[in-house]
């Protein structure tokens, strides 16, 4: 394999596995072997279904506004602002007026993301 297919871009929509994830909510994937990123796009005040998972997640907003919702907190988001979600913790997001983009990292790489579908997995 050449190393320039280890290269991508965050905004080529046609770059990753495309995934509906819920009504207004979008991803890319990018799966390595001990690593994965998403590229989630939310429509303006689109909201995710609340789901859990064993894999550890990094998320950082890109774009737009937010409101995260782990464990039982509410959280606002902002461009640049990052946070971590342990396995296990419930959680999701809602976009604010001019929607969102978000880079989350999974570790290690969540199976049912490989390959095509649609849906969170986990809930």
């Amino acid at each position: 394999m050449s190393q320039k297919d280890e290269f991508h871009n965050l905004d080529n929509p046609d770059d990753g596995l495309f995934r509906e994830l819920a009504a207004g909510v979008t991803t890319r994937i990018f799966a390595g072997e001990h690593a994965m990123l998403s590229v989630v796009t939310l429509a303006p005040n689109a909201e995710g279904t609340r789901h859990h998972h064993p894999e550890e997640q990094w998320g950082v907003l890109l774009d737009g506004s937010a409101i995260r919702f782990q464990g039982d907190e509410q959280i606002e988001v902002k461009k640049g602002d990052f946070w971590r979600t342990p396995g296990h913790v419930p959680h999701t997001m809602r976009a604010g007026p001019e929607g969102a983009r978000v880079l989350d990292i999974f570790s290690p790489p969540r199976p049912e993301y490989k390959k095509p579908g649609s849906g969170f997995g986990n809930s």
